[in-house]
């Protein structure tokens, strides 16, 4: 367990209270899912609990159950919007394990047969490609049942 404390700076916890813009595409009491602004593929997204916490080591699990269907909801949408082959899920816990912003979120990253992805944290995608596939994975997670 980190000895750290939570940072309320922090980018996402901004981002949840609005005082940074994002492409948000899904939200609830508990849950926001906007698209990563340094995407790994097309369609890379993150998942965001509002409950703050560092990441998942000092996380209140009671959070995880509602996190982690939101997760698969975002993971099938983004599969069906991208039309991609896989999807991977990540998650970072400390700056060992490669986490750059110390607020609990998981990675979901659609996959394509062939294409590498890009390099976690790497380069910075414009804002109208975002706000398209912003959209694409909108109109796909309202589709689903």
């Amino acid at each position: 367990m980190s000895s750290a404390t939570y940072d309320p700076s922090n980018i996402f916890a901004k981002i949840l209270r609005g005082e940074i813009p994002s492409h948000r595409v899904y939200e609830d009491d508990a849950v926001v899912a906007f698209m990563d602004v340094m995407p790994q593929s097309t369609g890379h997204t993150l998942v965001v609990p509002k409950t703050p916490s560092r990441n998942l080591l000092d996380a209140d699990a009671v959070s995880f159950g509602k996190l982690f269907s939101v997760v698969q909801k975002v993971a099938r949408a983004a599969k069906q919007a991208f039309e991609a082959d896989g999807v991977v899920i990540s998650q970072f816990n400390e700056v060992a394990a490669g986490q750059t912003v110390f607020h609990l979120h998981i990675h979901v990253v659609p996959r394509f047969e062939g294409v590498a992805p890009k390099g976690h944290a790497a380069v910075m995608e414009k804002p109208e490609v975002l706000a398209a596939n912003a959209e694409k994975l909108k109109a796909a997670l309202e589709a689903q049942v």
